[in-house]
């Protein structure tokens, strides 16, 4: 077995342990681990038995299932403090294990491929998914993305988990249904998303008015302050100044880096609710995610100061 086709699986393994651990940075170290234990034990795979894919997959579930033995939940501002109100004190920053944190669609997921599939991975990747994922218990979380995200067969899950088919079937419909309330957000269209950046740029609160979602949130981690509703959010932004000489460079469908006289200061995702902007996520104090979200920006990102 040689390196290079362990680092074929490298993007895939990364995007499963995303959405499993929640961090673009737990998801490094776990396939970091996966593909150190997959080499030194080399000599027990069997590619009779199972598919290089495979194997590694079920070394990065246990890599996985280990390290969320003893994490805490990672979760979104929005879901560990109630909204504030403009003007409010900003808070102690959040540590960083307990956040959920964006990764860049190019870190996280495979290139070329069915489009089909590909917009089913894109989709899974984004923020508000991956916040819900965190609400399961790790092993539905695991059948749950490995059946409907990877379109895994029952019995390849089963084989990897080391159960039945029935037990990975029953523990895919408790997934589904403890997943199905949590996820409102949307992906942003491209029109919309071309309104808001220019809307964002020109400091033009008329045209912000017309692309935020009456129940907008705008959140600012790891800060525990965020708000909800249109009217707290454009009275915030106008009386700091968020926009002004602000310009966006993009790395991804919808995340964008957030640069101020010149200096990256941010990483921005933002997600639709019902057609217009419903969260627009800042992630500030964050020099390894502006370094991470730089290798993917639309131009070449400055490095954090």
């Amino acid at each position: 077995m040689r390196g290079a086709e362990l680092d074929e699986h490298r993007t895939a393994l990364l995007g499963y342990c995303y959405r499993m651990l929640g961090s673009p940075f737990d998801a490094e170290d776990a396939v970091q681990e996966t593909l150190l234990r997959a080499w030194r034990n080399a000599d027990r795979f069997d590619p009779g038995r199972a598919p290089l894919r495979g194997w590694l997959f079920a070394i990065a579930t246990n890599v996985c299932l280990d390290a969320l033995r003893t994490a805490r939940r990672r979760a979104r501002t929005v879901d560990l403090a109630p909204a504030a109100e403009p003007g409010a004190a900003l808070g102690v920053p959040y540590p960083d294990f307990d956040l959920v944190f964006p990764a860049p669609e190019g870190l996280v997921v495979p290139p070329g491929g069915d489009p089909a599939e590909l917009a089913v991975q894109r989709d899974s990747v984004r923020l508000a998914f991956v916040a819900a994922l965190q609400l399961l218990p790790p092993r539905q979380r695991a059948v749950l993305i490995l059946r409907d995200v990877l379109a895994w067969s029952a019995a390849e899950v089963a084989a990897l988990l080391s159960t039945s088919v029935a037990a990975v079937n029953s523990a895919l419909q408790r997934a589904r249904a403890g997943l199905a309330a949590p996820v409102r957000a949307q992906p942003v269209d491209e029109g919309l998303l071309r309104r808001y950046v220019r809307a964002f740029t020109d400091n033009d609160i008329d045209a912000l008015v017309e692309v935020l979602h009456e129940d907008a949130t705008m959140s600012m981690p790891p800060l525990p302050f965020w708000l909800r509703g249109r009217g707290p959010l454009l009275r915030a932004m106008s009386a700091s100044g968020a926009c002004t000489g602000a310009s966006l460079v993009r790395c991804g469908r919808s995340s964008f880096i957030q640069y101020r006289e010149g200096l990256p200061f941010a990483v921005v995702v933002l997600e639709a609710l019902d057609g217009k902007i419903g969260h627009i996520q800042t992630f500030l104090q964050a020099p390894r995610l502006l370094e991470v979200f730089s290798r993917y920006a639309d131009e070449p990102a400055a490095a954090p100061a």
